[in-house]
């Protein structure tokens, strides 16, 4: 007996695992023959959700155990492109390891590369890049990667993307001289002003190299976005690619 009656163990249990980042519970499941491949009522895989949980050490056991690193969750959703959009490089790193396949293409035409350039994550970038990622796939609307990075305003991934070849530095410098004069906060706002109407508070906060604006309604997040201020240093970094044209 294991002290639980005639409850071995469950999948639901794995899940309570899972999302408490509880590993030793996950080990005692996974020995009871709880499948490392269980999903939810959803269809969510367990190992999706360690991936955007940021549970570095939960994906590993189960990936161990015999879980498909690039098995679909609820038919759509990638556990790499999952921890590349969250920026969780050590899941990403640990998913590779793994077999994980550096350009998988889940729902809507989304690879991990393309969320990470999207989210302004650096480190997955890199990671993303070294394990063979391509740095010229094209993201879900057709665009080039470092045109991607450069309207984001990352210079660390405009660096990692440069440094693996990347090509369409032209259009790239473009987009970064329309951004570096632009106010990014205001542009923001005006993007969440298009897709969900005027009415509300915006509320903005900035960093050294970022700046994010939320609508709040009734008191409640409706919706918010973020991105990079680095433009102007991306553009003499193309520059200085492209010979300072």
């Amino acid at each position: 007996m294991n002290g639980q009656g005639p409850h071995i163990g469950s999948e639901r249990d794995l899940f309570t695992a899972v999302y408490a980042g509880d590993e030793d519970a996950v080990v005692r499941l996974l020995r009871l023959g709880v499948s490392p491949e269980a999903v939810d009522e959803d269809g969510q895989s367990a190992l999706y959700a360690a991936a955007v949980g940021d549970a570095p050490g939960v994906v590993r056991l189960l990936l161990a155990a015999g879980a498909a690193p690039d098995r679909l969750s609820a038919g759509s959703d990638l556990p790499l492109c999952g921890a590349a959009c969250g920026g969780h490089a050590e899941v990403v790193r640990a998913l590779l390891a793994s077999g994980a396949v550096p350009d998988a293409v889940e729902a809507f035409g989304f690879t991990a590369l393309a969320w990470a350039l999207r989210c302004g994550h650096a480190a997955v970038t890199e990671a993303l890049l070294a394990a063979g990622a391509d740095p010229n796939r094209p993201g879900p609307t057709g665009e080039p990667p470092l045109v991607t990075a450069a309207r984001r305003g990352s210079p660390a991934c405009v660096q990692s993307l440069l440094a693996h070849g990347a090509g369409s530095r032209e259009e790239a410098l473009t987009e970064a001289r329309r951004w570096s004069r632009l106010d990014v906060a205001s542009e923001l706002r005006a993007g969440l002003e298009r897709a969900h109407g005027f009415g509300g508070e915006y509320v903005m906060r900035r960093w050294a190299d970022g700046v994010a604006v939320e609508l709040v309604r009734d008191g409640e997040v409706v919706a918010g976005v973020d991105q990079g201020t680095g433009h102007a240093e991306i553009v003499e970094v193309l520059e200085g690619v492209l010979g300072g044209r």
